[in-house]
């Protein structure tokens, strides 16, 4: 009985540990990709001008990562002047969206992908303002 007790603690602290001997976590993937802001058709300014995208544009709809439910809120990401982005992550599956706490006809089609150790994910998204 004693020989069994051991077997199952043994299996319930080692058990983790058996397909990663180091104890380590595995080494991280990347996602990265690109945010481009759509607005169908063309918006012009009173000045006849598109208007400008900038970086504070793209910061204000940060890129949400999900876990692979997409009920928990892994982290957000911000993409740079240009609309790209690059994050680390544990290897596993996740859901991308885009947030917009204020404007809420603002439209992404959430992304499912995969992250493997030491490699890279692309997912781009397309995110529709709603402007018309």
């Amino acid at each position: 009985m004693l020989f069994l007790i051991h077997l199952i603690l043994g299996c319930l602290v080692l058990g983790p540990l058996a397909g990663n001997p180091s104890g380590k976590a595995p080494p991280p993937g990347f996602l990265q990709g690109h945010l481009h802001i759509v607005s169908l058709p063309p918006v012009e300014l009173a000045d006849g001008n598109p208007p400008t995208v900038t970086a504070q544009t793209y910061a204000e709809y940060p890129l949400v990562v999900l876990s692979g439910d997409g009920k928990t809120e892994i982290t957000r990401i911000a993409a740079d002047e240009k609309g790209n982005y690059r994050v680390a992550l544990p290897p596993g599956a996740y859901v991308l969206d885009v947030h917009n706490r204020v404007r809420k006809h603002i439209r992404a089609k959430p992304q499912v992908f995969t992250i493997v150790s030491n490699q890279t994910t692309r997912v781009d998204m397309d995110m529709d303002t709603g402007i018309r």
